[in-house]
């Protein structure tokens, strides 16, 4: 039975731990003013009839603090990236001079700043919600070792386990949630 809750935690950690990562990659496709080349992680370009992520068909990089360039690997591909740029709905207006395009990261307006936080703020519930789901599958499993000869007890002790681990979970996900909203709202 032992084996059986340490293994149910360690599946646990494990299912909130991706939960956790796939939460900092999505915190960090909400651009906080600076220019980085992880802005276009979602962009998908058009590369001879299939979708192909824009870092596998051009060299994304930034200029400086404003300015991200794309050097596509080839020339003919510029329209297509610039397509792909548009249609994924970043609010950027790409550049082409003929070699790469150039994006103009316009700084953030304090509206903008306030809708940003709101989005990051849907992604930190969203990943609550996946931590809360993965505590009813794990209270779930310890439901069912009930009937295969859990005590009460240990089942107690169990259920409080899951809840503390849930808790550090949900903790981590405002703290890194504060990380973000300072640096939107910081000019």
């Amino acid at each position: 039975m032992v084996e059986d809750l340490k293994m149910i935690y360690d599946e646990f950690k494990s299912a909130n731990n991706k939960s956790i990562e796939h939460y900092e990659v999505e915190l960090s496709k909400i651009r906080a003013g600076k220019a980085s080349p992880a802005m276009l992680q979602s962009v998908m370009v058009d590369y001879y009839g299939s979708p192909t992520p824009l870092q596998q068909v051009a060299n994304v990089s930034t200029l400086d603090a404003r300015t991200i360039t794309v050097q596509p690997w080839e020339k003919s591909l510029l329209d297509e990236i610039m397509r792909g740029i548009v249609n994924a709905n970043l609010g950027f207006a790409p550049q082409n001079n003929g070699e790469s395009l150039l994006i103009s990261v316009p700084p953030l307006t304090e509206e903008r700043r306030r809708d940003l936080v709101k989005r990051a703020k849907a992604e930190s519930e969203s990943a609550k919600v996946t931590v809360r789901n993965h505590r009813k599958e794990a209270l779930d499993m310890v439901k069912s070792l009930k009937d295969d000869g859990l005590s009460e007890d240990m089942q107690k002790d169990a259920e409080g386990e899951i809840q503390n681990i849930t808790n550090s979970f949900s903790n981590k996900i405002d703290e890194l949630f504060s990380l973000k909203e300072k640096d939107i709202m910081t000019i």
